[in-house]
């Protein structure tokens, strides 16, 4: 059993440190959206980021930037790590105007090139990872956006640190 992001013990440390820097959602917000100035991407929402404990899955560019105004890797909110699992490694620092993003089509290289090693066919692959269907693995050969929780069960799989497929991005 892969061990599961968890989306509710990374909001709860937001709004702890929200808290200590004395902020509220609004300024939280926005210093998590800094990043995002001169870029054409769209900014985070207050609601967007209020909303995360009750959702199934929050897209991946909305954690991502949440972990790096943490400073904390994605590895660090697995669910039942008392201690950091040896795959965690840092977020890249991308800079100013500059968001962080999954490589998506790395990501797929790593699965396809570990499915070949195990001798696995994409079918047999997406049944050893929940919430997958063999269609959600072959379609990231594409590039499309991948949310958390379910980026992270590949990323386990793999036994690769997230930040790996972590790259940043000007738009």
């Amino acid at each position: 059993m892969l061990p599961r992001f968890d989306m509710k013990r990374l909001h709860a440390t937001l709004d702890a440190e929200r808290r200590a820097r004395g902020l509220s959602w609004n300024a939280l917000t926005d210093e998590i959206n800094r990043p995002f100035v001169g870029t054409p991407s769209i900014p985070i929402s207050v609601a967007t980021i209020r909303s995360m404990p009750g959702k199934r899955s929050v897209t991946s560019a909305v954690v991502l930037q949440i972990l790096r105004w943490l400073h904390r890797s994605p590895e660090s909110f697995l669910a039942g790590q008392d201690v950091a699992p040896e795959t965690e490694k840092p977020l890249p620092e991308p800079g100013p105007s500059r968001i962080l993003r999954f490589d998506t089509r790395a990501l797929y290289a790593a699965l396809d090139a570990e499915r070949r090693r195990r001798g696995l066919g994409w079918n047999a692959l997406a049944q050893e990872l929940p919430g997958f269907t063999e269609s959600m693995l072959t379609n990231l050969s594409t590039g499309p956006l991948i949310g958390f929780p379910r980026v992270m069960v590949l990323t386990q799989w793999l036994h690769r640190p997230a930040a790996d497929f972590v790259r940043d991005h000007a738009r």
